[in-house]
């Protein structure tokens, strides 16, 4: 009887100790998966992420337009205002001031900017203003001006929307890339030819831009009602 016994409890040790090994692999692989994982997991949390957009400089913005234009092939816009919109055709020839438009276009930096410079038979300037927000979305996209590119056969004729030159000295008139001018004067404004690039034209809301010059302004020529761009968008 003892002996039968016996015989029963190593029997029952010898099941135990197998079932106790089959689930070790188990445990272990389950054990396994986790670490893997979060080690994947922190892999992801510690990878740098690239900007998407990069900080435009003058020795890089050339480089960088050269390449946006190719697969940004956009040329009208549309710029709204509560006189009306103005709609502008923007010169393929003119690659680098075109695709810069386009670029700040879909930056959306020229929202909320200004019509600052208002001369009535002259011109009408925007693209910038004294709103500290604004200031700020130039700081994220750059600092860099462009190369003037005069002898494409487009002279300042009512209409023609050209880039001014910087506010700093700059021998050169290279452009002020945040800004653009607008030809309003009758007969054109062809004094200015040579000096500033045309990279575009009115097709559609003269009558706006007319209205635009016609406000009253300071001794500064800016207007005394503020006249904001409220957007620009790509029509095509």
């Amino acid at each position: 009887m003892i002996q039968k016994i016996a015989l029963i409890i190593i029997c029952s040790f010898f099941v135990l100790s197998c079932q106790d090994k089959q689930s070790k692999p188990k445990e272990n692989q389950i054990k396994s998966s986790k670490v893997t994982k979060n080690k994947n997991a922190k892999a992801d949390t510690t990878a740098e992420k690239k900007p998407e957009f990069p900080f435009l400089t003058d020795s890089l913005a050339m480089e960088f337009f050269l390449e946006y234009e190719k697969t940004h092939k956009e040329n009208k816009v549309r710029i709204t205002t509560k006189f009306g919109d103005i709609d502008i055709l923007l010169y393929d020839k003119t690659k680098f001031h075109r695709a810069n438009f386009i670029y700040l276009t879909k930056r959306g930096y020229f929202d909320n900017t200004q019509f600052y410079r208002v001369i009535d038979n002259f011109i009408i300037q925007a693209g910038n203003t004294d709103d500290p927000k604004v200031k700020r979305k130039r700081g994220k996209i750059g600092r860099y001006l462009l190369p003037k590119d005069t002898k494409r056969g487009y002279k300042h004729d009512r209409g023609a929307v050209s880039m001014p030159s910087s506010d700093i000295e700059n021998p050169y008139k290279l452009a002020s890339p945040y800004e653009f001018f607008i030809v309003q004067q009758q007969g054109g404004a062809h004094h200015l030819d040579g000096d500033y690039t045309i990279f575009g034209t009115v097709i559609k809301g003269m009558d706006v831009v007319d209205e635009i010059a016609k406000q009253k302004t300071d001794d500064g020529d800016w207007p005394l009602r503020n006249v904001y761009i409220q957007k620009v968008e790509i029509i095509e």
